[in-house]
């Protein structure tokens, strides 16, 4: 292993217009031989480098130091804008942002489908809330999403490896062209990881919290050979029960526990279940929840969620979560040392999301429902002929996405100096009142301005018609049940922890210059000898591949 070197990151550099009109390669061309056989990413959704950073300085045996220690790390790695999941997974297998993706959330509104459950399109008025989360499962009070397994959750690891199967198809928004229902993976503009891996004849599987998650397979709907999408939101840890396995961290820990085993076996050459002998995949992982739900929830199992005052030290809630991931990192890389897939096996470690705010002193928890009702109700004083209310719709967590039935510049406008003069009360993390001004946000897009803010043309059916950028700390709820979201712009957000490790990259570096995580995907392609190329946004975008050697 060579020493230890710190280097910053030149600045990244566009295609050429000839390059973007040559179009796509015919096929995943090689570029060059293969380096590895096998990249295992890993999503720890809400690792935040701080995080990281804090656990290897303070426990430097660990697994996850050992995996930072022998490849490269990544100091300023950010997530896309919105920092969601949905665009932060899909981002790391595309390459794209949401400008060329079309993806800016699980839950989000379409101007041009028409309404889910539409058998008749002729003459339907567009416009649908597209809900890509387990609104779509057959049934979402069970963890196998409706397949029917007995014995669950024990016998979870049975669920089938296709889980567009478990959507319920009347659920899907309707494209008024075809009048047939749009499934996630339809509604992805790019193609995957995945698909290119399997055009070369490589084998794939994927672990994910719901269904809906089959959208990684990209537009040929079969990019991923084994996906395993255990509900999260289920009850938990039975049918029945009060909880999902959101609301109890020891329970999410069980849940990923679950997507750990399936990783195993599939390092062990088995497909997730472990039954049937498929060999290892070329291109797999999973994400974890446990981490998130240790940031966001106030006390669970007797212990204190998120962040000591500092909002670097982690509370005894997220430093048991943190130990967690160590483990279940630990047991990762030793089934892939005891199959002697070591030297041919990078692991790539990152986060969808991060999660804010991390000082808890900064929180101001504020009732978006309240203010959006306002909103309409201060357009419909202002246009008494408006037959519709304002807001078609919003999702809110810790920044503000909001489609409206009237994209005129007038209605734009006014919403936008509506939410920049909204003032009231929320309450900080001990529930006292606490005053917000600007409706919590700290700047506003709308209109052409919030189309320009994404990178796409005005008028597009999928960008938010006002997109808020809240202050730090602001965050969407009228309940008292979380002290930190994602989705937002803020540093907290989007700063999460990225380390390419094992395999052809055993050399420890320190890179300290800008990179987001939509490169892990062309850089995952580079590692096994495929062209990146061959994604459609990296060739959109111009994304470039990480620095690992």
């Amino acid at each position: 292993m060579s020493p230890r070197s710190v280097r910053s990151i030149a600045a990244l550099t566009t295609l050429g217009l000839a390059a973007l009109a040559a179009g796509a390669p015919g096929a995943a061309s090689a570029s060059g031989a293969a380096q590895d056989k096998h990249v295992l990413l890993l999503s720890i959704d809400g690792l935040h480098q701080t995080d990281l950073a804090w656990y290897v300085a303070h426990h430097p045996g660990s697994a996850l130091a050992m995996l930072v220690g022998g490849g490269v790390e990544f100091t300023k790695a950010r997530t896309p804008f919105p920092s969601d999941s949905f665009p932060g997974m899909v981002g790391q297998v595309t390459g794209g942002n949401p400008s060329s993706t079309g993806v800016y959330y699980d839950d989000t509104w379409n101007h041009a489908l028409l309404p889910a459950g539409t058998t008749s399109c002729a003459g339907v008025t567009p416009g649908v809330e597209v809900t890509y989360f387990e609104a779509l499962d057959n049934n979402v009070s069970s963890i196998d999403a409706g397949q029917g397994l007995a014995g669950l959750p024990g016998s979870i690891l049975q669920m089938t490896g296709n889980p567009a199967s478990l959507i319920n198809p009347a659920n899907l928004p309707v494209d008024p062209t075809t009048c047939k229902p749009v499934y996630p993976h339809s509604y992805l503009k790019v193609n995957t990881i995945f698909e290119v891996a399997r055009a070369a004849g490589l084998r794939t599987a994927w672990s994910d919290k719901h269904p809906a998650y089959e959208i990684l397979n990209g537009p040929s709907g079969t990019g991923v050979q084994d996906l395993f999408t255990p509900e999260i939101n289920s009850n938990a840890p039975t049918l029945g029960s009060t909880n999902d396995w959101t609301t109890d961290n020891a329970l999410t820990m069980q849940y990923d526990s679950y997507k750990v085993q399936a990783v195993i076996n599939e390092i062990k050459g088995f497909d997730h279940s472990g039954t049937a002998r498929v060999g290892t995949p070329a291109i797999f992982g999973m994400n974890f929840q446990t981490v998130s739900t240790a940031e966001k929830l106030p006390v669970s199992d007797g212990l204190r969620g998120g962040y000591l005052a500092d909002g670097l030290t982690p509370g005894p809630l997220l430093k048991r979560a943190l130990d967690y991931i160590n483990d279940s990192v630990g047991k990762m890389r030793e089934a892939i040392a005891d199959r002697h897939l070591q030297d041919s096996t990078t692991i790539i470690l990152s986060a969808k999301h991060g999660q804010s705010p991390q000082k808890p002193a900064q929180l101001t928890r504020i009732d978006d429902g309240a203010i959006l009702t306002a909103l309409d109700t201060a357009w419909q004083t202002a246009d008494p002929t408006a037959t519709t209310p304002l807001v078609a719709f919003a999702v809110d967590d810790d920044g503000m996405l909001i489609w409206l039935n009237d994209r005129s510049a007038t209605a734009t406008t006014f919403a936008r100096s509506f939410l920049l003069n909204r003032s009231g009360t929320g309450n900080d993390i001990n529930g006292n009142p606490k005053a917000f001004t600007k409706s919590g946000l700290r700047t506003v897009y709308a209109g052409e301005a919030a189309a320009d803010f994404i990178h796409v043309k005005a008028g597009d059916p999928r960008v938010p018609d006002v997109i808020g950028i809240a202050q730090v700390g602001s965050v969407y709820t009228g309940k008292m049940a979380k002290i930190a979201e994602h989705g937002g712009d803020n540093p907290d957000d989007r700063d999460v922890a990225l380390v390419v490790s094992g395999g052809s990259v055993d050399t420890h570096e320190v890179e300290t210059g800008a990179v987001e995580t939509t490169q892990i995907a062309p850089t995952i392609l580079k590692l096994l000898g495929l062209d990146p190329r061959s994604l459609q946004a990296v060739r959109i975008e111009g994304t470039a591949v990480l620095p690992v050697g």
